[in-house]
């Protein structure tokens, strides 16, 4: 375990190594550790080649030290700034007399119903006599 590498601590890299599941990147000669695949970039990422190739010199974030198993988590992502999200259009509302009507013939409960259920099983009843 080396003592010099801390939880937060943002340094430089080198991948030396990648798999569908994430990228393995040397701190120095002795410690590697891991990029997650979603700890690449901002968003979803299909094909970690897409984004890193074995050699590529990358600045990490360490998420967490596993010091009994010796492993590190890295992340690319956290050392990047996050991309301004586009405001969403709030959806627009039905008006207030149409919500109450579809309500009044959506879903009732079955309380509400029953009452029409026992009438009519009545007035079969009453039918076939």
């Amino acid at each position: 375990m080396s003592d010099k590498f801390q939880e937060g601590q943002v340094l430089e890299g080198k991948v030396t190594g990648i798999q569908p599941y994430g990228a393995f990147v040397a701190l120095d000669e002795k410690v590697q550790g891991l990029v997650h695949i979603s700890e690449v970039t901002h968003g979803y990422v299909k094909d970690i080649n897409e984004h890193l190739t074995e050699g590529d010199e990358v600045q990490v974030k360490i998420l967490n030290i596993d010091e009994q198993s010796n492993k590190y988590s890295l992340s690319i992502r956290a050392t990047q700034e996050a991309p301004k999200q586009e405001q969403r259009r709030p959806r627009k509302q039905a008006p207030k007399q149409q919500q109450q009507e579809e309500a009044a013939a959506g879903f009732n409960t079955l309380k509400d119903k029953l009452e029409d259920w026992i009438k009519q099983s009545d007035d079969r009843e009453k039918f076939r006599k």
